[in-house]
Formats: structure tokens, C-alpha cells, sequence
């Protein structure tokens, strides 16, 4: 094995005390150009391929550790903090609503895929089987929420107000002729809580982690010219380290490309 995987599912900021502990003097331009780069990701599909990836870095002299996070919160926090050099699950959207509501200013560097969000039902096989007054859970996340929206509005079964597009949220829905019920969730929780709603708009990541195929099993899948192509993100001013370079470059490479098509079988697509 060619790196290391560390677990991170809670945040944690052991390691920004003990490093400032040591009182090193490390720049941003020493630690991300030093052979070593520490990414987050978020558990399922990121992982899986970023771990092709980062064997491929390895290749060529750079050692990766990839931690593992379960939200889409710590990953972007565990950044801004020092805790990791990149990461590896959002798309622009969220970075920006992200950078927006905590007055961030995160940069993303590179394509990696497009999870093309699916919305499913393990009631009815369609969603002309879906009856009025039917309950529909979407991400309680502003981001995802309004992603969410988007898809059930493209397919014609709500209406939302002009102009809001991926910022929508359930309070922008102008028309509802089949009077759908709004519940917002965590978006890790979705797949658990599938059953208990009658259909549910659920992340790639999330709907594979719960063996959902968005092209096999989705009711209605969002339209492959989406916006939504996740972003590798790093914090400002280190966007030409020599080390995030070599990632990108081992990243966006046809061994990359063509384990993404052949393991996902459609379900994820390149984005670069």
C-alpha cells in the first residue's frame, strides 16, 4: 500500500494543538511542498477513487494520507484550520455557500467527478405511482436542499419561484399541484430514513455507501449537464503548490478516468 488512511469521523483539533505545541515555524509553502499532502474526503466514492489516485501520486514521489469524514461540514473546517493540505467532496455551490456563510475564502483547484443526484422510493417503482400528499425528504443543507428542488422542478412536479435556481429553498416553491410534504434531513441520514418517507432526493456518495445505483434505481435522475462537478479545494494562496500539483496531475489521469467508468457503470461520471 502506497499510503495511509486515518480515520476521522469526528472533528477534532488534536492535531492543530500538538503541531502548535512543537512552536514550528512551518510556512504554508514549506508544509505543501515537503513530498507529503494530507487529503479529507468523505466516506464511499471519494474515498474509493481518491485512494486510485493516490496511489498514482505515490508513483511519483508524493505521499498521501487521506482522512475520512461523515459529514459535508468537517472537511471544509478541518481545512480552514490547518488540519489538512486539500480535500475532496464538494462541488462550487456548496464551496461558495460555504465561503459565503462563514466568511471563508477557499479555492477549488481541479474537476474530479459528477454524482449526479437521484431521487428514490422504496414505495413506488416511478414516480407516476407517487401519490398526492406523498412525503418527500430532501438534504437540510442550503446547497444540496436547493439541488434537490431543482431536479423535482426540471421533471415538472413543482414549480419554484423565478430566479432562484440552486439557491431555492422549500419557501421558493411557488406551485405544488401535487401538494408533496417537505421534510429536510441530514444528508447522510436520507437512505436510512428512505422507508420512512414515501421518496427522497439522496447524494451519490450516500445513495452507493447504501447500495443505490442513481442510473438503475433512481425514479428520476438529475440531468447530466448539471453544474454540480465536485472540486478539489484547498485554502487561498496555495493553489500552485508543487505537491497539490502532482495530485491534480495523478488525479485527472485515464487510470483515474476509466476506474470511475467502470466501477460506477454510469451511476458517476468523470468531470475532467
Amino acid at each position: 500500500m502506497k499510503f495511509k488512511k486515518i480515520g476521522f469521523l469526528f472533528a477534532t483539533s488534536a492535531l492543530a494543538l500538538a503541531l502548535a505545541a512543537c512552536g514550528g515555524e512551518e510556512t504554508a509553502e514549506d508544509t505543501l511542498n515537503d513530498g507529503k499532502l494530507v487529503i479529507g474526503v468523505t466516506a464511499g466514492l471519494h474515498e474509493e477513487i481518491t485512494e486510485i489516485a493516490a496511489d498514482i501520486a505515490a508513483e511519483n514521489g508524493l505521499e498521501v494520507d487521506i482522512r475520512v469524514f461523515s459529514d459535508y461540514v468537517l472537511p471544509n473546517t478541518a481545512l480552514v484550520e490547518g488540519d489538512l493540505d486539500i480535500n475532496n467532496f464538494q462541488t462550487q455551490p456548496f464551496l461558495d455557500t460555504f465561503n459565503t456563510d462563514r466568511g471563508e475564502e477557499l479555492v477549488s483547484v481541479g474537476n474530479t467527478i459528477l454524482n449526479p443526484m437521484g431521487i428514490y422510493s422504496s414505495k413506488y417503482a416511478s414516480m407516476e405511482e407517487v401519490p398526492d400528499g406523498a412525503t418527500f425528504a430532501l438534504p437540510n443543507d442550503a446547497t444540496n436542499g436547493g439541488r434537490a428542488l431543482v431536479v423535482l422542478a426540471d421533471a415538472g412536479y413543482i414549480t419554484l419561484k423565478e430566479g432562484v435556481s440552486i439557491n431555492a429553498s422549500i419557501f421558493d416553491v411557488v406551485d405544488n399541484p401535487h401538494n408533496y410534504e417537505f421534510i429536510e434531513l441530514e444528508a447522510a441520514q436520507l437512505p436510512t430514513q428512505l422507508a420512512e418517507v414515501d421518496f427522497a432526493a439522496i447524494n451519490t456518495n450516500f445513495a452507493l455507501e447504501a447500495g443505490l445505483n442513481p442510473k438503475n434505481d433512481s425514479i428520476i435522475l438529475e440531468s447530466s449537464d448539471s453544474p454540480y462537478v465536485n472540486k478539489l479545494v484547498v485554502r487561498p494562496g496555495e493553489e500552485d503548490s508543487e505537491d497539490l500539483k502532482k495530485f491534480i496531475e495523478a488525479y485527472q489521469t485515464d487510470e483515474v478516468r476509466n476506474y470511475i467508468i467502470e466501477t460506477y457503470e454510469g451511476a458517476v461520471i468523470p468531470g475532467f
